[in-house]
């Protein structure tokens, strides 16, 4: 589990002086305990520095290894955030606009590729804009499987709404592959991992990862173990570091 503490738009507490770590650590064990989270890293960023970053617990509970800053962990859907800011860095460079429809984007109509197929008839779609992919107005559940029938299908009109929803990445990567030609993993990796100097982060699974990695552990305490997934996801398919989710966000 990641936890990133962002303080640098608040000011200090009138009598502020060096960090609590003991009052920190002692918080971040209660609710590990409160929780039954086997393992926790934490980064507290402020004022633009990186001022602490710390590991509890275990990085596998099977083998008894200790969680360290340089772990790999899933950085699921945080994943997101590090796309949107490459999504924006495109919008500054003018190659895609925030608020063109999609319809403006994609070489066909959305409903026309295999995966969108479900949405053929309802035009809703077309109202569709990057905007409204990224702040999770897109009017999707989370994920078409999470439907009883797992088809996808809009709840409400696109940009009425907050919905958080992972198809709405999809095909915002679908916009990024189709109409700018990009390969999703390896823009990510020259204009976001690289510029930060994280050496120890991915869109896609690493063979030099297995030497430090975490396990997943369900809410019955199971191992679930970690994904070595081949190909890149807006949605979620970053492997990550609590040092490198530092540097990025400091």
């Amino acid at each position: 589990m990641f936890l990133l503490s962002i303080a640098g738009c608040s000011p200090p507490p009138p009598a502020a002086g060096a960090m609590d770590v003991a009052a920190l650590d002692m918080e971040a064990r209660r609710l590990m305990s409160r929780e039954g989270v086997e393992g926790l890293a934490v980064a507290v960023i402020s004022d633009e520095l990186i001022k602490h970053v710390r590991t509890y617990g275990r990085r596998s509970v099977e083998r008894n290894l200790p969680l360290t800053p340089d772990t790999i962990m899933y950085g699921a859907s945080l994943t997101k955030t590090a796309v949107a800011y490459l999504v924006l860095q495109l919008v500054d460079e003018g190659r895609l606009q925030l608020d063109a429809p999609i319809t403006s984007l994609l070489p066909r109509p959305l409903s026309a590729y295999p995966d969108y197929a479900d949405l053929a008839g309802d035009e809703r779609w077309r109202a569709l804009t990057p905007r409204i992919l990224l702040n999770h107005t897109s009017g999707f559940a989370n994920f078409r499987w999470l439907e009883p029938d797992q088809r996808l299908r809009f709840h409400y009109q696109p940009g009425t709404r907050y919905g958080y929803s992972g198809e709405g990445f999809y095909i915002l990567q679908l916009v990024l592959e189709e109409a700018l030609g990009q390969d999703l993993g390896k823009e990510m990796q020259a204009r976001v991992f690289d510029r930060f100097g994280m050496a120890r982060t991915s869109m896609s699974w690493r063979p030099d990862f297995s030497e430090n990695l975490a396990d997943g552990y369900g809410l019955d305490g199971r191992m679930e173990p970690h994904d070595e997934r081949s190909t890149a996801s807006a949605a979620g398919s970053m492997d990550t570091t609590i040092g490198d989710q530092a540097r990025m966000w400091a």
